[in-house]
């Protein structure tokens, strides 16, 4: 009978050795797109069902597609819900970016719903896709270190209390997500405004300080430069969707 091992975390071991690393977010929910995406050369690749019309099962098949790339896979669940994370963590995803997460406590939930126990609450499945479908009998006893939990933050609220989010344990980065802390701050619509963007450079700095890798989403390319040089970890530098639409639109433009 083969036997196959574990598969590792490289996203989670090049983000704990200080790598910058770049990414692009897929919300077509198209195994096409993803496949494509995947062979770009970005380091990382986010699929979304927060805010995307796909469940736990579409999921599936995008992963699939984009293993032939080089690009690292991240979900994130709709919600910090234990059985969304459980369900994603089964069907092969190893990091979560876990949204709208406001204190500490919120924190250690995810990060507890990640883990098996005694450390944790995740289910036990005995052959599904992660444990590359029973075929990986060291997977159980590796699982828990080679998951990886990102808290995404998004409130004013969330901002008070980033320092005990960040260092909550097996908390291993902080994503910001400008467009909703924009709204929170009072500046819906306007992520690139200056109140705004004195919030995202503050929190940078205060992750630096407690050596917490910090990621965000860039709405163009200007800003994941910007984001990039005030040390940034881990930038998104686009979504496919806004991708599309703008090339399209671009085209258009130019030949009529």
């Amino acid at each position: 009978m083969s036997r196959l091992d574990a598969p590792i975390n490289v996203f989670k071991q090049r983000l704990l050795a200080g790598e910058q690393l770049i990414g692009i977010w897929n919300s077509l929910a198209n195994p096409i797109a993803a496949e494509a995406l995947s062979l770009v050369g970005y380091d990382w690749m986010l699929f979304d069902t927060e805010h995307s019309p796909v469940e736990i099962a579409g999921i599936l098949p995008l992963l699939q597609a984009a293993a032939v790339g080089s690009a690292a896979h991240v979900v994130r669940p709709a919600w910090n819900d234990p059985v969304l994370i459980k369900r994603a963590l089964d069907i092969g995803a190893q990091t979560l970016l876990i949204p709208f997460v406001q204190n500490a406590d919120e924190a250690q939930a995810a990060v507890c719903a990640m883990r098996y126990p005694p450390k944790g609450l995740r289910g036990v499945a005995g052959s599904t896709r992660a444990s590359r479908f029973g075929l990986a009998p060291d997977y159980l006893g590796s699982a828990n270190e080679q998951v990886c939990c990102l808290v995404q933050i998004e409130t004013e609220e969330a901002l008070t209390n980033l320092e005990e989010i960040a260092q909550t344990e097996g908390v291993v980065g902080v994503f910001i997500g400008p467009s909703d802390l924009a709204a929170s701050l009072g500046y819906l619509g306007e992520p690139e405004n200056p109140v705004v963007q004195n919030a995202l450079e503050d929190c940078v700095n205060r992750l630096k300080d407690i050596n917490v890798p910090a990621g965000i989403l860039a709405t163009n390319t200007d800003a994941a430069i910007r984001y990039r040089k005030w040390g940034y970890q881990f930038v998104a530098a686009g979504v496919d969707t806004s991708l599309l639409v703008s090339g399209a639109k671009t085209v258009l433009q130019t030949v009529v």
